[in-house]
Parts: structure tokens; sequence; C-alpha cells
């Protein structure tokens, strides 16, 4: 398994413009495909797949961010690498919203571990995915 690294930014400008949304840019030479999990009022919720392109930037979530917590998983399409985390919650093979992160499985659904981020109740928050080992995660 390739060793990867994420880096993040809790605040950002962009093109001289303050943007309140939750991004995802692509530090690597492959296309990276990008699931998020969020705790929404109706409960928690996964969605994917973003297909996020060599040195290019998604947007998972427009607007001024709701919640303190997000939780995001994504692979290298090319290579196989994964960035994960310990928070497991529901993805499924093609295009998902799934309500629920509970009996994945039984559900239908694969079972993968997202890492967290605590924006702080910020607005914005972007996460900088990279594959080279040993970079320490920042936040600015």
């Amino acid at each position: 398994m390739l060793l990867f690294s994420l880096a993040i930014s809790g605040s950002f400008l962009f093109a001289g413009e303050a943007r309140a949304d939750f991004r995802v840019c692509n530090g690597t030479q492959n296309l990276v495909g990008v699931a998020i999990g969020y705790r929404a009022k109706e409960g928690w919720v996964t969605e994917g797949w973003w297909q996020v392109p060599a040195t290019t930037c998604a947007t998972l979530i427009e607007g001024e961010l709701q919640s303190r917590y997000y939780y995001l998983y994504a692979e290298d399409a090319a290579r196989g690498g994964r960035w994960t985390g310990d928070v497991n919650m529901c993805v499924d093979e093609n295009e998902f919203k799934i309500p629920g992160v509970q009996d994945c499985y039984a559900r239908g659904f694969q079972r993968m571990g997202f890492k967290e981020y605590d924006t702080g109740r910020q607005g914005s928050w972007m996460v900088q995915l990279s594959d080279t080992p040993g970079t320490q995660e920042s936040q600015n």
C-alpha cells in the first residue's frame, strides 16, 4: 500500500475573495475519488464520489459550513492508495448519498475508515491530498 499524507488549511483565500466551502485539492499526479461524511439535521450522511483530477480542487460542500466535524475518505484511482482514518462510515461503488453509518454491510454498502477534521466551526475548510511520504499535517 502506498503511503499518503494530508495537509490541511482551516481557511483560505481564492482569487482575493473569501470563500465559505469544504474543498479538497489533489496534489498528486493521479485522479482521486473522494467521499465525505458529516452530521446533518436528519443524522449522519456520507456522500461520494467526487472525481478530483491531478493538481485540481473540488468543492464538496458549497457555502458556510454547518458542522464542526467533517470526515474524509479518498482513493487514488491509478495506484490504489488510500487516505483513511479511524471513523467507520458507509460508501458505495458508484455515486451515493447514504443516511446513517451503522450496519453498512447489512445494508449492501462497504465500510471504510474516514479521517476526522475538526474545523473549529470555521466557515470554510480545505484539505490538500498529497502522496509525499512523511509530510506532516498543518493548519494555517
